[in-house]
């Protein structure tokens, strides 16, 4: 498959509908279709089911889909790694993050390399969990900071730091003047959560699930600010980072009460791609983000 098709294919394959990926792509629809064709003409299968106007991929389609995706991947190496030999002192780091770390170890951790290579930018982009890994897994960000460590293979880890956590409850709450809780205290109050495959909802379901309760999940946001909120004017209890920083309001913040459970700690990590070849830049940020979070974390 030329460069060129791969653009275009993984458009089509991922939007589904040929009049929209053509409009994405500055094509016209009829251009689209018969490049569709050509390639089907000389793959010698077809790689969609058509559905009335939408496109899905087949057995042949998703097997092409997957060899694509990563060749484009490669390429898309190869052109940074060219333009960082081209140019040493520039380059581009691509950092996914989940969005509880968005408001202050992201910027803190930029601000001190940037202080040390000012030339080199970055990428960001803000999602769950599960979707960082997997962002990184195929090859659409260099680098991934989440929590907790990710089960799936073909990703490196390195902890940086870890958080202390703490349950939320309302300023008026039976347990809001203790100095510590253990989670089982509150095995009967309503949970505000966040949404299945974010981290902060893994961290949840495993320390109730220690602690020898289910939850009883009353909302599901994507927030932790959000969640802040629906804790502080009453609506249930949660579990955060005991040093987050919620975004105030016209109510109070809820009350953080320390928790003395095993375990009741946050640690959050740097993946990236096992056996890709990262850029000189995304190199130097990894090892920067080795040496800032050494303070905080032993040796690997």
């Amino acid at each position: 498959m030329a460069n060129d098709d791969l653009h275009w294919f993984l458009t089509l394959a991922e939007l589904e509908r040929v009049g929209v990926a053509a409009e994405r792509l500055h094509l016209t629809q009829p251009t689209l279709s018969r490049m569709l064709a050509r390639l089907e003409g000389r793959l010698g299968v077809r790689l969609f089911d058509r559905h009335g106007k939408r496109l899905t991929l087949n057995e042949f389609g998703r097997v092409y889909y997957e060899h694509a995706r990563r060749a484009q991947g490669e390429l898309d190496s190869a052109v940074r790694e060219l333009a960082d030999l081209a140019h040493p002192a520039k380059g581009v780091v691509r950092l996914a993050f989940q969005h509880s770390l968005g408001a202050r170890v992201v910027p803190e951790l930029i601000a001190g390399f940037r202080r040390v290579s000012g030339r080199i930018t970055f990428t960001l982009q803000q999602d769950a969990a599960d979707v960082v890994t997997h962002t990184v897994l195929e090859g659409r960000a260099d680098l991934g900071l989440l929590s907790p460590r990710p089960t799936e293979s073909g990703v490196g880890w390195r902890p940086l730091l870890r958080q202390r956590l703490a349950l939320a409850v309302p300023p008026d709450h039976r347990l809001a003047a203790r100095r510590q809780v253990r989670l089982n205290e509150v095995a009967e109050a309503e949970f505000i959560a966040m949404h299945p495959g974010f981290g902060m909802r893994r961290v949840l379901d495993e320390l109730c699930a220690a602690a020898d309760f289910r939850p009883r999940i009353g909302f599901e946001c994507s927030n932790l600010g959000t969640i802040g909120g629906l804790v502080a004017v009453g609506l249930g209890v949660s579990i955060l980072p005991l040093e987050h920083p919620l975004v105030g309001g016209p109510q109070p913040d809820p009350a953080l009460i320390p928790l003395i459970d095993p375990e009741a700690m946050r640690e959050v990590g740097l993946i990236w791609r096992t056996g890709a070849a990262p850029s000189a830049a995304v190199r130097r940020f990894r090892d920067f983000t080795f040496e800032w979070a050494h303070p905080q974390v032993g040796p690997a």
